[in-house]
């Protein structure tokens, strides 16, 4: 096996190195000289479009099209984007891999995954009437660059708000890029724009001239980080400079006679400035090294390194870590080193091994942990093997050593290896892979159709499965041809005992694709009816939605369906379809019954709900201002009982009704009081309160009120009155339909106890214990003894004795003398 070192350049004091991921990568007719190449961070897909601005030549097999072609970094082709929609201005990815097309009218779609699918809005701020010349991109959005010098800015995808930046000067622009928003002071995104001489920093508020005067740029790059700026000059001079334009860094002279093709930053230590078929790579100090292809290259960026596309090879040049250099570097001696040698000793079966241990025994953890950091750093199984059987070896000999971060790794570079291989096409490092997370790296899989790998690396990581199925079913549903039973069948058996498995996303996938007998099917294995229900209203399956919000038990989801019915349906074909749903109908009468009254009417109307109906017209009723429409509104009650023979008691009580709100409209007008509203009982009170004793006489008559009752209102009719010679004249009837108890109650409770004590005499029908205690209620011991003496109770006389003094206690001891036995 070769040396890890063997494809290490040191330029100045740093080690990069060139590691070679695939070969054979496009076809020789693919001329990449006339593409625009556009790369997805972390490895991801590669987009290839050809650059309108170049002649292409014609080749019987491989004619030029308009299509853009998504592939792998091994150059497998993953989708082919036919492409009719104007010249495309900008070409770039986002951080999920979402490819974005900017076209010249300011036109952008966002193609949300490898298949074609895709968002379309447009940059507005006059990017359609001048044009958008060229596109800068970062992980989360991107600026286009107008004719016109102007700059707009979209700073997110989903709910993308164009923003036009401020305005730099007029001039030729002859490069520019941007400073992510990540990456600012003012979290917004700064432009940097090389017109004439200098450099322009431009951010939403303002445009700033950095005052440089070794312009023109013809390239500007910014680093990973956002600290470092790198300039090429037309006179092809490098300089590498801060951020905010205050330290120059280094500079380099290519002396180069053409203009390069490209300026990229390698990590945030080196820049690479390439040509069709040159590299040089400009490190810290200015140092240099050069590498040599035989084709046109393209560089792609990454966060720690760039990707060299050709059509023979891919390529990934970066800084060698530091825990790789400690350890592999010529002449080394760390810990780590020497446990790397210590295993090649075992493995020889040199007794220099435990020499090689028992040296660095001290540091012996610290050499274990470098190994297992290294190993994650190396793209060789060989070396990761290596690495790791040095790393096993070292903590074996450690009396207690954590092994997490071991296993840990183990389990990473198992991913790794089986992502970078060739028929996957993901060469990530490690450092991308932790920055992607494994979450996201299965997303990709998923998105490349690698269903398999995915799962496997899901559950080897302990990650969520249930989307990966659910994609899995929805492409099944989008590409099969089959038979719909069949192909339902075959899911449903795949997906059975899958926790999370949403089959309303399935369903949709397959109504979406015009098969809606699939999707109805599908959803019927949809355990959550808050899921299965929209779908069904939007595929118009209307009972069916219906029928499932009921199962569910949730009334607000039986509700939303019956509001979606209600606005789609003719009014009688929505009563039909809820007419044999109780739980349905009663939803509609309760939100219904405040909201709105017409539909309830129809509803009842449709049901024959005679008595429901004239419930309503009541109601009605009792909101009307006037008497004459409160009459009205209680006639169509009574019209809407009429036809019932189960509700004659109720309509003739509708008559009367009817005929008290016109007797009191009319008592209204004559006596200029208020009646309205008031029932017969009320309305004869009031009339014998006011004085009105034959109206009140007329209305007992009409609405053929009896004695007892008129009597009562009487009563307290006066006792509210205070008419005390009235109620007197009533106390010499010599009878009462109430008796004569209620009067003496209401009269004493209104606290004339005079006139009360006239009623106690003839309240004949009580015994006389009660009268005994009505007279004392009205403050008449003696009247009290009275009655006590006609019943010969010497005992309550005696207790009426210890009640009284006076005259009245002489009184009542002359009573009780008179039933003493006389000795």
């Amino acid at each position: 096996m070769s040396s890890p070192t063997a494809d290490w350049e040191k330029v100045g004091d740093r080690f990069y190195r060139k590691v070679q991921l695939y070969t054979a990568v496009f076809d020789q007719d693919l001329e990449l000289d006339h593409y625009i190449v556009a790369g997805a961070p972390y490895a991801g897909a590669i987009a290839l479009y050809h650059n309108e601005e170049k002649l292409h030549s014609y080749r019987q097999n491989h004619a030029a099209r308009s299509s853009i072609d998504i592939y792998n970094c091994a150059g497998a082709l993953l989708r082919r984007i036919n492409w009719d929609k104007g010249s495309i201005k900008g070409l770039g990815w986002s951080e999920d891999e979402r490819l974005i097309v900017v076209t010249e009218d300011g036109n952008v779609r966002c193609y949300n995954d490898l298949q074609g699918d895709f968002s379309q809005f447009s940059l507005g701020n006059g990017a359609e009437e001048k044009g958008v010349k060229s596109c800068r991109f970062w992980s989360a959005g991107f600026v286009a660059l107008l004719t016109n010098n102007h700059m707009i800015s979209v700073s997110q995808y989903d709910e993308p708000r164009p923003r036009l930046l401020a305005i730099p000067p007029a001039g030729t622009v002859r490069s520019w890029t941007l400073i992510p928003p990540s990456h600012t002071l003012s979290r917004s995104v700064e432009v940097l724009v090389a017109i004439d001489q200098t450099i322009h920093v431009v951010d939403p508020t303002e445009s700033e001239d950095r005052m440089l005067e070794n312009g023109p740029f013809t390239h500007i790059s910014v680093s990973p980080n956002g600290r470092f700026v790198a300039l090429h000059t037309e006179d092809g001079k490098v300089w590498v400079i801060s951020s905010d334009f205050q330290e120059k860094l280094s500079e380099y002279d290519s002396k180069a006679r053409s203009l390069p093709m490209d300026l990229q930053w390698c990590g945030n230590n080196s820049v690479l400035l390439a040509w069709e078929d040159e590299v040089h790579m400009i490190g810290p100090s200015g140092a240099v090294s050069k590498y040599l292809y035989d084709g046109r290259i393209h560089l792609l960026a990454d966060i720690d390194g760039v990707r060299v596309i050709s059509n023979d090879v891919c390529e990934f040049i970066q800084k060698v870590p530091d825990v790789t250099e400690d350890i592999f570097s010529i002449g080394s001696t760390s810990p780590a080193s020497i446990l790397v040698d210590a295993i090649d000793q075992l493995e020889k079966k040199s007794p220099k091994a435990d020499e090689d241990i028992q040296l660095i025994r001290p540091d012996l953890a610290e050499a274990v942990d470098a190994c297992v950091k290294a190993a994650g750093h190396e793209f060789s199984i060989h070396w990761q093997k290596q690495l790791l059987k040095a790393a096993a070896f070292g903590k074996s000999v450690i009396d207690l050593y954590n092994s997490d971060d071991f296993v840990d790794m183990c389990e990473t570079l198992r991913v790794l290896n089986a992502v970078r291989f060739y028929d996957v096409g993901l060469p990530l490092s490690y450092e991308q892979l932790i920055s992607l997370t494994p979450a996201r790296l299965v997303k990709r899989l998923v998105v490349r159709q690698k269903y398999l790998l995915a799962i496997r690396i899901s559950e080897y990581l302990d990650l969520p499965t249930d989307s990966i199925y659910v994609h899995w079913a929805s492409q099944k549903v989008r590409v099969s041809t089959g038979d719909e039973r069949g192909i339902c069948r075959e899911i449903v058996a795949k997906l059975t005992g899958k926790r999370g498995v949403s089959f309303e996303i399935i369903a949709r996938a397959a109504y979406d694709e015009g098969r809606g007998r699939l999707a109805t099917e599908l959803l019927d294995h949809e355990p959550r009816a808050g899921k299965q229900v929209p779908l069904l209203l939007n595929m118009e399956e209307d009972e069916i939605a219906l029928g499932k919000a009921i199962e569910s038990g949730d009334t607000d989801l039986v509700l939303f369906v019956l509001l979606h019915l209600k606005q789609k349906l003719p009014q009688t074909s929505f009563f039909r379809v809820v007419s044999n749903r109780p739980m349905a109908t009663a939803l509609i009468e309760s939100s219904a019954r405040g909201q709105d009254q017409e539909l309830l009417k129809d509803l009842y109307y449709q049901d024959d709900r005679h008595l429901d109906i004239a419930s309503l017209f009541i109601d009605e009723s009792l909101r009307q201002k006037t008497t004459g429409q409160q009459v009205d509104k209680v006639k169509l009650a009574q019209n809407a009982l009429q036809d019932s023979k189960d509700n004659q008691i109720e309509s003739k009580a509708l008559e009367e009704a009817v005929k008290l709100l016109k007797m009191q409209d009319a008592l209204e007008k004559d006596i200029n009081e208020k009646f309205a509203g008031l029932s017969v009982h009320e309305t004869i009170f009031k009339l014998t309160r006011l004085g009105y004793n034959s109206r009140a006489k007329k209305v007992q008559s009409d609405f053929r009120v009896p004695d007892r009752s008129a009597w009562w209102l009487r009563l307290r009719a006066l006792v509210a009155k205070r008419d005390w010679p009235e109620l007197e004249e009533m106390g010499k009837n010599r009878k009462s339909p109430i008796g004569w108890e209620p009067f003496f109650s209401e009269i004493l409770g209104a606290g004339n106890t005079k006139l009360a004590s006239i009623f106690i005499s003839k309240c004949t029908t009580l015994p006389y214990t009660d009268r005994i205690d009505m007279w004392l209620k009205c403050g008449m011991p003696v009247k009290a003894g009275g009655e006590a003496l006609k019943a010969r109770d010497i005992k309550a006389l005696e207790a009426l004795k210890n009640q009284s003094s006076g005259s009245s206690g002489i009184e009542i001891e002359r009573m009780i003398a008179q039933l003493r036995p006389k000795r």
